[in-house]
């Protein structure tokens, strides 16, 4: 039985083993970034241990919180997912919030966020069950080009690039898809593949970091599944401004996230994500932004 821990840190079981083989960049990557923010911890006087959200065998009860960070198998186990989430608010205590989680897991909520009169990139959602029409799509919005994506999804997973050019052929693939989850589309963003997306890096609203992602050459995904680069920036006040304005859209407040923005066609900042459940943080970039997202997990702790 494991022994009583103050916190868990969720991971899947692809990421479990704690140590990282020759060549296993990726995995190295998440290993330092738990390993700074549980030093974090441990110089709060708090214990904890990387866990496999999806593990049967273990007890919930015996931690005084989980801390969500690299669950990157969700979107392919959606249901699950939502099941464990409902049972495991019973149990203990979540950062974020099992509310935020959710709520934060389909794509929906951008639409929230732009009734709130943050700055995001517009969208039209194919709802499950509807025709896949990408070409209608374009015609009524103006766009020339888009990128259609799942509602709940990451890794760029059945992300695409679409013209008039390929709109029938990805009917095709998105079509099926549309029968068991909903789809977005938005805009293409022109400045995406030319100079990447920024994110910020957000404890309880307060900025700490920033990273620039670029895509691989002749791609337009930039996460680094597909070959994308990640290197350090210095947002602007304006960045930095509309960063805490999604984030404090989205009630209640999350203890932690990461805003990913580009400009648009018009040169201005817009939202393309707010990241609340599992976002990379790169801490290894910024190892004091370790020791806030420790405070802001303490700090959980002494509400309960």
């Amino acid at each position: 039985m494991m022994p009583a821990t103050d916190i868990a840190l969720l991971t899947d079981h692809r990421f479990v083993a704690p140590v990282a083989e020759p060549g296993d960049w990726y995995l190295a990557n998440i290993l330092a970034d738990d390993a700074l923010l549980a030093a974090a911890l441990a110089r709060r006087g708090l214990t904890s241990v990387r866990v496999d959200w999806a593990d049967p065998a273990i007890d919930w009860t015996r931690f005084r919180v989980v801390v969500f960070r690299t669950t990157w198998d969700y979107f392919d186990r959606r249901e699950e997912f939502r099941g464990w989430l409902d049972r495991l608010a019973a149990l203990t205590q979540v950062c974020n919030p099992v509310d935020v989680v959710i709520r934060n897991m389909d794509k929906h909520y951008l639409a929230e966020l732009a009734a709130a009169g943050v700055p995001v990139v517009p969208g039209r959602y194919l709802e499950r069950g509807a025709r896949c029409d990408l070409a209608a799509v374009l015609a009524e919005s103006g766009w020339a080009e888009a990128v259609v994506k799942p509602c709940v999804s990451g890794a760029a997973r059945h992300t695409y690039r679409v013209s008039r050019g390929n709109a029938a052929d990805l009917d095709a693939v998105v079509g099926p898809l549309l029968a068991q989850e909903s789809f977005l589309v938005q805009p293409f963003l022109g400045s995406v593949p030319l100079h990447g997306e920024d994110s910020l890096m957000l404890f309880r609203g307060r900025f700490t970091h920033a990273v620039r992602k670029r895509a691989k050459p002749g791609d337009f995904r930039v996460q680094d599944d597909h070959g994308g680069t990640v290197t350090g920036c210095s947002p602007t006040a304006e960045q930095i401004e509309l960063a805490q304005r999604a984030v404090s859209a989205l009630q209640p407040a999350p203890a932690y996230g990461r805003v990913d923005m580009a400009c648009d066609d018009d040169g201005r900042w817009v939202v393309m994500e707010v990241e609340l459940i599992e976002p990379e943080l790169w801490l290894r970039s910024y190892p004091p932004a370790a020791d806030a997202f420790a405070d802001e997990i303490a700090s959980t702790l002494l509400t309960r």
